[in-house]
C-alpha cells in the first residue's frame, strides 16, 4: 500500500502487552500500516442508501406477547435442587470464616 501512515508501535506494544525485537517492531508497522491502508480504502466506497445493519439477513428475535400470570409455586421451582430447605436451594459452602 502506498502512502503509509505513522503507527507509533512501541506503544502499541505497550498496550498489548508484548516485548518485540527490533525486526519485529518493522515487520509489525507494515502489517499495521496495510490493515489501515484497507480501512482506508474501504472509506472511499459510496454507501449512501444503503441501510446499516449488524446481520446480513433479516434477523429479528420472535417475542411472544407478555401476559401476567401466576408465578411457579417454590416446590415447582425446587423440584429439580439437589438439596432444598425454608424454600431455599441449599448449596456447598463456598466462602470460610475470617
Amino acid at each position: 500500500m502506498q502512502d503509509r501512515p505513522e503507527i507509533d508501535i512501541e506503544k502499541l506494544a505497550v498496550l498489548a502487552r508484548i516485548e518485540l525485537t527490533g525486526e519485529e517492531k518493522t515487520a509489525l508497522s507494515a502489517q499495521v500500516a496495510d490493515i489501515l491502508g484497507f480501512f482506508q480504502k474501504l472509506q472511499e466506497v459510496d454507501v449512501s442508501g444503503i441501510t446499516p445493519m449488524a446481520h446480513p439477513f433479516e434477523a429479528a428475535a420472535p417475542l411472544r406477547e407478555d401476559v401476567p400470570a401466576d408465578p411457579w409455586a417454590a416446590s415447582r421451582s425446587l423440584a429439580n435442587a439437589p438439596a432444598s430447605r425454608d424454600n431455599q436451594v441449599v448449596v456447598p459452602k463456598v466462602v470460610e470464616d475470617a
